[in-house]
C-alpha cells in the first residue's frame, strides 16, 4: 500500500503552485502552512516574501488567491489581517483522505516510511549486574523502548543495546564470596522466579560486604580476584557468569512485568568491549587526542574546568593501568560505528552524566570516530520525584525498588478496572489491571519531556480524567463498544455529506498522525506523541458528545460516523503501540 498524501502537504503544494504562479520569483517558496483557530489552515509566508519584493503583502495575497483553485481539496480561501490565507478544506477531502488511510491493509494508516534509512544504534535500559533495579532504572527503560518503537516504525534500521554494569572491582568481593561458599547460588534451571534470583543475589551480597569490611584477609583475597578477572582467569570468568546469569534471571522479569521486549543478544554489558580496551588507548595516544598526565592517560578540554580553574580531564586509563567507564563507552562508540554501521548513536541515559557524554562525544569527534555523517546524541532524562518534590525515595530514605512500585500501579489500576467493569472476570480484570497500571506508568514517564524531572503520583496516573493513559484506554474501549453494537451495520466512508465541526476537527487531527510520527521519532520525542493521542482522544469525546452514532439522522450518517470512529481507534491503537501501551479491547 503506498502512503497516503497529507491534507497539509497536499494544500501546502496547491499554495506553492498559486505562489509561482502570481509571483515567478516565488517558485519554492515555504508558504508557511499551520493549523488555525480561524480556519482549518493559515499560510502566513507571503508577508516575508511581499517585503522581499517590496511588495504591499494584502495585494499579493489577493494575487495569490486569485491563482488557488478550489474545489476537490480546497473549499475557499480568503485573505485576513496584513496578509495572512485563511483556508477551509472541504469536507469531501477529508472523509476521502481518512477512506485512503482506512484502507491501509498494513495497518499504517498510510503512514509512510523514511525515504533512506540510516542505521541507528539504542543505548537504553542499562540495569547493573547483582544489584536491584530502582525506579531510575525505569525512565531509561521506558523511553528507550518507545524510541525504538518510533523509530522502527518510520522503517529506520535500529540496533537495540543494553549496556548492563557487569564489570568492575565489585566483583573482586562477590566472586570471592562465591569461591569460598560454592552453593550459595545453585537452583535447579527454570525453577527460580526473579525476585528469587534477586533476593539470592541480595543475600550473597551483604554477607560478601559484611566479610569484606570485618576481615583484612578476605579484603585481601577479594581485591587480588579482581586482578584474576580482569586477566581473565576461567575459573574467575566462571563464577562471574553465574552473577550475570542470575541477574539476567531478574531482568527479565522485571521487563516482562514492563511489558517490555528485551532480547538476549541485544545486552552488551561493559565486558563486552573489554578486548578493545588496549587498543583504544592506544588509538587515542598515537594520534595525540589523549596524553600521558600523572601516569594516567588523559583528555583535556579548554571549557571543562574545576572549581579550582584547573581543567578536568576525561581518564581513558588510570595511573595503575585500570580502565575506567571512559574507555569502555568509546570502545563501544567504535565497535557501534565501524562493526555495526551505525550513522546514529542515540544513549537514553540520566541527565546528571551529561558531563561524561560531553567529554566521550568530543574525544571521539577528535579521535574521526564521530563526524557529520555519524552522530552521537545522549537523550538526557530528569529525575523521578516523589509527591513532595524530592528525589523519590522511601520513607527510610531508600531508593525505591522498581518491582514494588510496579506491583502497587498494577494494584491501583485493577480496582480502578473492578469498579467500572461490567462483565469482567476476575482473571480479565487481572489482566486488564497489568495493562492499564504498566501503560499508565509508561505514560506519565513520556507525556513528561525526557529532559524535565517528573512528579510519580499513582493517584494521578490511574485517574479517569486528565491526561492520562487510562484516559485514553477508556477512549478506546468505548469506540470498540460502539463498533460491537453496531451489529450488521459495518463502518463506511460517506463522502458525499457534509460534515458536523466537531466531525470536521477530529477528521483534520487524525490526518496529522504521519507527521506526529516523523517528528517524535526525528526528535527522539515520544511526548509529542502523547500529547498527539490525549487531543485525539479529547476530540473524539467531543464529537462523541455533539454528533449521536448509532442513533445519526440517516443509515449514510450511521455508517460514515462509524467509520469515524473506527479510523479513530485504529490510530489510538496504533500510537499507543508505539509508546508500548496496550489499548484493551473491553474495560
Amino acid at each position: 500500500m503506498a502512503s497516503v498524501t497529507s491534507l497539509s502537504d497536499s494544500v501546502q503544494q496547491h499554495l506553492a503552485d498559486a505562489l509561482a504562479s502570481a509571483l515567478p520569483e516565488a517558485d519554492g517558496v515555504d508558504p508557511l502552512l499551520r493549523r488555525s483557530d480561524r480556519a482549518d489552515f493559515q499560510a502566513n509566508g507571503i508577508l516575508a516574501l511581499a517585503k522581499k519584493a517590496k511588495a504591499n503583502p494584502r495585494e499579493l495575497a489577493t494575487r495569490v488567491v486569485a491563482q488557488v483553485t478550489t474545489g476537490d481539496v480546497i473549499k475557499d480561501v480568503e485573505v485576513s489581517g496584513p496578509g495572512f490565507l485563511n483556508i477551509t478544506i472541504a469536507d469531501k477531502a477529508i472523509t476521502e483522505n481518512l477512506a485512503a488511510r482506512y484502507a491501509d491493509e498494513t495497518g499504517r494508516l498510510g503512514v509512510p516510511t523514511t525515504a533512506n534509512p540510516g542505521t541507528t544504534v539504542v543505548d537504553y535500559a542499562q540495569p547493573n549486574v547483582a544489584k536491584e533495579m530502582h525506579v531510575g532504572h525505569l525512565r531509561s527503560a521506558v523511553i528507550g523502548d518507545s524510541v525504538v518503537q518510533l523509530l522502527e516504525f518510520t522503517g529506520e534500521n535500529v540496533v537495540r543495546r543494553h549496556h548492563i554494569g557487569d564489570w568492575g572491582t565489585q566483583f573482586g568481593m562477590l566472586i570471592q564470596y562465591l569461591d569460598e561458599h560454592p552453593h550459595e547460588l545453585d537452583h535447579e534451571a527454570g525453577e527460580v522466579s526473579g525476585e528469587e534470583a534477586m533476593s539470592n543475589l541480595d543475600r550473597l551480597y551483604k554477607a560478601a560486604r559484611k566479610k569484606f569490611d570485618s576481615d583484612e584477609e578476605f579484603k585481601t583475597r577479594a581485591r587480588r580476584r579482581v586482578v584474576d578477572l580482569q586477566a581473565g582467569d576461567p575459573h574467575t570468568l566462571a563464577m562471574w557468569q553465574k552473577f550475570v546469569d542470575e541477574s539476567k534471571i531478574y531482568f527479565f522479569s522485571v521487563f516482562e512485568k514492563l511489558d517490555m521486549e528485551i532480547r538476549d543478544p541485544d545486552i552488551v554489558g561493559e565486558s563486552g568491549y573489554n578486548d578493545m580496551l588496549a587498543e583504544t588507548c592506544r588509538l587515542l595516544e598515537e594520534s595525540g587526542v589523549a596524553v600521558r598526565s600523572e601516569g594516567a592517560l588523559c583528555v583535556f578540554f579548554d571549557d571543562i574546568k574545576g572549581p579550582d580553574g584547573n581543567p578536568v580531564p576525561l581518564i581513558v586509563q588510570k595511573s595503575d593501568g585500570g580502565y575506567g567507564y571512559a574507555a569502555t563507552d568509546l570502545s563501544a562508540i567504535r565497535d557501534r560505528v565501524f562493526s555495526l554501521k551505525a550513522n546514529s548513536l542515540v544513549y537514553v541515559v540520566d541527565a546528571r552524566q551529561s558531563l561524561h557524554f560531553k567529554m566521550v562525544f568530543e574525544t571521539a569527534r577528535r579521535a574521526g570516530w564521530l563526524n557529520d555523517d555519524v552522530k552521537a546524541f545522549q537523550l538526557a532524562f530528569g529525575t523521578v520525584l516523589g509527591k513532595d518534590g524530592k528525589p523519590f525515595k522511601t520513607r527510610e530514605g531508600e531508593t525505591v525498588r522498581l518491582v514494588d512500585l510496579l506491583d502497587e500501579a498494577i494494584d491501583r489500576a485493577s480496582a480502578v478496572v473492578r469498579e467500572k467493569a461490567q462483565d469482567l472476570s476476575e482473571e480479565e480484570i487481572a489482566e486488564r489491571g497489568a495493562q492499564v497500571g504498566i501503560g499508565a506508568v509508561k505514560y506519565a514517564d513520556l507525556s513528561t519531556s525526557a529532559n524535565r524531572d517528573y512528579k510519580f503520583d499513582l493517584d494521578q496516573m490511574v485517574s479517569l480524567n486528565g491526561d492520562t493513559s487510562v484516559y485514553l484506554q477508556y477512549a478506546y474501549a468505548r469506540i470498540r463498544s460502539i463498533l460491537r453494537k453496531a451489529g450488521e451495520v459495518r463502518p463506511a466512508a460517506r463522502p458525499e455529506l457534509e460534515l458536523h465541526p466537531a466531525e470536521r476537527a477530529l477528521g483534520l487531527h487524525l490526518d496529522t498522525f504521519a507527521e506526529i510520527v516523523d517528528e517524535a521519532a526525528t526528535e527522539y520525542a515520544p511526548h509529542k506523541m502523547t500529547a498527539y493521542l490525549y487531543q485525539l482522544a479529547s476530540l473524539y469525546t467531543s464529537f462523541y458528545d455533539k454528533c449521536p452514532v448509532l442513533k445519526a439522522e440517516s443509515p449514510e450518517q450511521v455508517e460514515n460516523r462509524l467509520f469515524l470512529c473506527d479510523v479513530t481507534a485504529r490510530t489510538l491503537h496504533r500510537g499507543m503501540a508505539l509508546l508500548g501501551i496496550r489499548t484493551p479491547e473491553r474495560l
